[in-house]
Order: C-alpha cells, then sequence, then structure tokens
C-alpha cells in the first residue's frame, strides 16, 4: 500500500475521536452491563477483537459485489438487524479492538493502518448513504432523532394507522405485544438490546411517531433459535406508534429514548404493524386491513413469542459457560451480517465463528478479568495507553483522556507502520451449528436459495432513477411522472393511500390517522 495522505490521516483520526467521545457518552449515562445469566462483559471484550480482526476481509468481501453506498441505500426503507444503532457502533467496536489490543501491548498505534482507514472508509459512506434524509451519521449530531425514512413511506404508516384508546382490545393487545417482544428479544440475544430497535421521532400534526421496531425474530442467523422459533413468522417488524402529549426529546445511538413527560402507553393514540428485510419491497403490511385483524396479529405474535420464550429458556440452561461467552460475543460482532445478506456472500462461519487469534483470549476471560478490563476501557477511561497530556479536557468528562487513540501522523514522517493484521484466519465455536432455514419474506430458505435471491433482488427504491429521487427532489418534481411512480410503488400495499401518488399531502390524509 502507497502511504496514506496527510488529509486521509486527519479524517480518520477526527472519527476516530468523534465515536472515542459519542461512546463514552453513551456507555457513561448507562446501566452497569452486568448479567446474572451471561458473562457480559468477557463477551463484549471477545466481540471486539473479533470485530477488529475479521471486518476489513469482511467489508471488503461484501464491496466486491455491492458499494457501502448501495449498502446504505437498501437498508434505509426497510426493517433488519442493520440499522443505526447496529451501523453506528461498527467502528465503535472495531477501533475498541484496537484499543485493547494496544493497551495489551500487542499492537502498536502505528499499526493496521489500511485496515483502520478502510474501515472508518465503509463506514462513512454507509452512514451518509443510510441516513442521507436527515443528513447526520451520528443521531447524538442531530439532536439525538433518527429520521432516515422519506415522506411517501411515513403518509402512508400515519394514514393507514389505526387509532386506539386504553382499555380496548387493540390497544391491550399492543402494549402487551410490546413487553414480549422486548423479552424475548433481550434474551435471544444474550441478554443485551441489539434486537430492539427505535427511529424517530417523526412529527404527526401535534403528535408524535416513533418506530418501534425488533429484528431477529425467528430462525435465522442465530443457531440456538433453531426449533426455538420455528413457528414465529416474521424475522422482522416494524410497528409504527403515534403519541400524543408526549415529546421525545432523546432517540440516542444506540436507539434508546426518553420523552417528556415519560413514556406512558395511554398516550398512544395510533398503530400499525409492518414486517420487512432485505428480500421485501420495503415495508409489508401485517394484519392492517382493519382493527379486529390488527388485534389478531398482535396477539397471535405475542403467544408465539411467549412460547418460543419459554422453549429459548430451556435452549440455554443447558449451554456451559463457555457457551454463553461465544453465543454473546457472536451476536455483538455480527451486527454488521447483513451486509453480507444484502450482497448474497453471506457464510455463517465468517460471522459466528470466533476466530484463532481470538480464542487464546479466552483464559483472561474469567467474570472479575471481564468487568473490570470493560470498566477500565469504556467507563474510567484509566488504561495508560487512554491517557493525555495533563492539559487535555475531554468531552463530557473534562478529564485528560479519550477512549480510543488516533494513528499518529508520523508515519508521514517514515516512522516505521504496517498496513494491515492480515486476511482474517479461521475460527470455531462451542456453539452447536446452525441446521435450520431462514425466515424470510419469502418464505423459509436454505443459504444457497438466500444467496441466490439476495444477489439477484434490488427493491425498486434502491433502482435508478429512483433512489436518487430524495424529498428535496420531490418538492420541486411532484407533477412529474417518474415521481407520481414512485409514491405509487410504496403505496402499492396500503390500505387507504394505494393509488393517490406524489401530489398526496398531508393535509390531505385528513381523518385517516384515527383509524
Amino acid at each position: 500500500m502507497a502511504k496514506p495522505t496527510y488529509a486521509q490521516l486527519l479524517e480518520t483520526n477526527q472519527w476516530i475521536r468523534k465515536n472515542s467521545d459519542t461512546f463514552y457518552f453513551q456507555c457513561t449515562t448507562r446501566t452497569v452491563q452486568e448479567s446474572k445469566l451471561f458473562p457480559v462483559s468477557p463477551y463484549i471484550l471477545l466481540s471486539y477483537y473479533n470485530c477488529f480482526y475479521r471486518y476489513p476481509t469482511l467489508f471488503k468481501k461484501i464491496e466486491e459485489v455491492m458499494s457501502a453506498e448501495e449498502l446504505g441505500d437498501r437498508i434505509r426503507e426497510s426493517t433488519m438487524s442493520l440499522n443505526h444503532i447496529s451501523a453506528g457502533i461498527i467502528t465503535q467496536f472495531y477501533t475498541l479492538g484496537r484499543e485493547e489490543l494496544i493497551s495489551l501491548g500487542l499492537l502498536k498505534p502505528t499499526d493496521a493502518v489500511e485496515d483502520v482507514m478502510y474501515v472508518y472508509d465503509f463506514w462513512k459512506r454507509l452512514m451518509l448513504s443510510y441516513k442521507r434524509n436527515d443528513a447526520h451519521i451520528l443521531n447524538s449530531d442531530f439532536g439525538n432523532r433518527a429520521q432516515p425514512l422519506p415522506e411517501r413511506q411515513l403518509q402512508v404508516f400515519e394514514g393507514d394507522a389505526f387509532g386506539c384508546t386504553p382499555g380496548d382490545r387493540l390497544h391491550t393487545a399492543l402494549v402487551k405485544c410490546l413487553a414480549q417482544l422486548s423479552q424475548y428479544c433481550f434474551l435471544s440475544h444474550c441478554e443485551c438490546r441489539l434486537g430492539i430497535h427505535n427511529q424517530g421521532p417523526y412529527k404527526v400534526g401535534a403528535n408524535e411517531m416513533i418506530l418501534r421496531e425488533f429484528v431477529d425474530l425467528a430462525e435465522g442467523d442465530y443457531p440456538w433459535l433453531d426449533g426455538v422459533a420455528e413457528n414465529i413468522p416474521y424475522n422482522n417488524v416494524t410497528i409504527p406508534v403515534v403519541m400524543k402529549d408526549t415529546h421525545f426529546d432523546i432517540v440516542d445511538d444506540w436507539a434508546s429514548f426518553e420523552a417528556k413527560p415519560a413514556y406512558d402507553a395511554d398516550n398512544i393514540t395510533a398503530v400499525g404493524l409492518y414486517t420487512s428485510d432485505y428480500l421485501s419491497e420495503g415495508y409489508i403490511p401485517v394484519g392492517m386491513n382493519d382493527r379486529d385483524e390488527l388485534a389478531d396479529a398482535f396477539e397471535h405474535l405475542r403467544e408465539v413469542l411467549h412460547e418460543a420464550t419459554t422453549n429459548l429458556w430451556k435452549v440455554i440452561a443447558g449451554w456451559t459457560r463457555d457457551q454463553m461467552l461465544d453465543a454473546g460475543a457472536l451476536v455483538y460482532y455480527s451486527v454488521a451480517k447483513d451486509l453480507a445478506h444484502l450482497a448474497g456472500v453471506y457464510e455463517q462461519d465468517d460471522w459466528f465463528h470466533l476466530e484463532d487469534r481470538v480464542q487464546r483470549f479466552k483464559p483472561l476471560m474469567n467474570d472479575d478479568y471481564g468487568q473490570l478490563m470493560l470498566a477500565e476501557l469504556v467507563g474510567y477511561l484509566s488504561l495508560p495507553t487512554q491517557q493525555a497530556h495533563p492539559y487535555t479536557m475531554a468531552r463530557w468528562s473534562n478529564m485528560s483522556f479519550h477512549m480510543e487513540q488516533g494513528i499518529p501522523y508520523s508515519i508521514l514522517a517514515n516512522d516505521e507502520w504496517t498496513p494491515t493484521v492480515g486476511p482474517m484466519t479461521p475460527g470455531s465455536t462451542s456453539l452447536p451449528p446452525k441446521t435450520g432455514r431462514w425466515q424470510t419474506t419469502q418464505g423459509k430458505l436454505t443459504l444457497d436459495e438466500l444467496n441466490a435471491r439476495c444477489r439477484e433482488f434490488k427493491p425498486k427504491f434502491a433502482q435508478e432513477p429512483y433512489v436518487y429521487l430524495d424529498d428535496w427532489w420531490m418538492k420541486y418534481n411532484f407533477d412529474r411522472p417518474e415521481a407520481d411512480e414512485l409514491y405509487q410503488y410504496t403505496q402499492k400495499d396500503s390500505r387507504n393511500l394505494a393509488g393517490r401518488g406524489a401530489a398526496l399531502t398531508r393535509a390531505d390524509l385528513g381523518e385517516l390517522a384515527k383509524g
């Protein structure tokens, strides 16, 4: 590799510092990352190593088929496990693996320079495309908001939402289903919240709408859900929730929300239900023909999730500590796995093995070491390698430290440096192998079938010229045929808006949002 340019290093180091500040804020405003069941701190540390060693190879493999920009366009208008929490933390996890290795003396800041610059460049292009509508890579740069969706999709969510009131059947079914979804996702993701996502808020007149999204529900990438989740009909669900008298002042980079006044389910006034994935033409309505059918859908989903939760407890009860360690580490590490699905190059061993260079750290990972090391790495920032000169006042803490260090500019003055840690090596796992199929919006598929369909599939919203017809263009060109075609494409499955086209305004929705 040619020596990096000064401009490349300046930009990479700027992003490292921004991510360092953002992650510190998130970590110090959260509760302690502990569990009575899973060795959470040790598995988080192992996941960071796996990210550092494997992401450069895997992202290049993906980009041989589909660019980061194309990937961002694809994830923008559907729900999958690649969303603003999982996409946003790709570089966090990767760089923290680097920081761990530097702190142990196994890596120098001047090592793997090409790898670091490539991962950050890939991530930046992915995020700019994915979040082009709100034009902020991080939610924290947008006042802690996430608004990636175009107007045409939001109109459908509002226009088709069914009104509900506390105590009625639909409202009761919704609240119970949300509780069961949260419980199941937390357990299936090894007691972390990567299966739970929130997007918004979006202004709906005097009210606000937030999208409650739950991912990796059914049989799919996680081998421990084979059999357990065979009756769950959807791998991902999106629940638009319209709320009165509630302002969501925070939807942060970890997809958590806070509201003023505090979130109260009694303030929910309207709701819908959709599914989508990397093989769907956007959002597919579920039980949206009438209010009773939607209540039926929520009640049925809650029943199958309750059954799956019970079965999953039985599976996890039989796991060894090593299996719990592997499962948790692989959930964290595999946050970017849907990029491989989108490109049709997904291989199970790529995303659900801990490679040999990571396995060597397992003997360190007892609970005491894991908790103390993670606390030093992302909480106290007390590792010697994280200390800055004493005049430094870091953002948020005013202390003389930084969570993640950049690449020294001395390599431009002929200091020694290395470009890469090399290609990823073989790996292994103590978990049982994946045996089931993948639940998708096109049915249950084998991996070969899934990869083939993903390589062939490209939704209309990601095709030219439609992919470039953004809301700013629509503002001045809504009367053009291609604008109308794109709006009608988004409206095609809508109960109330089908065929209305691009001239539709929010004022035209009238009383539709009340169901």
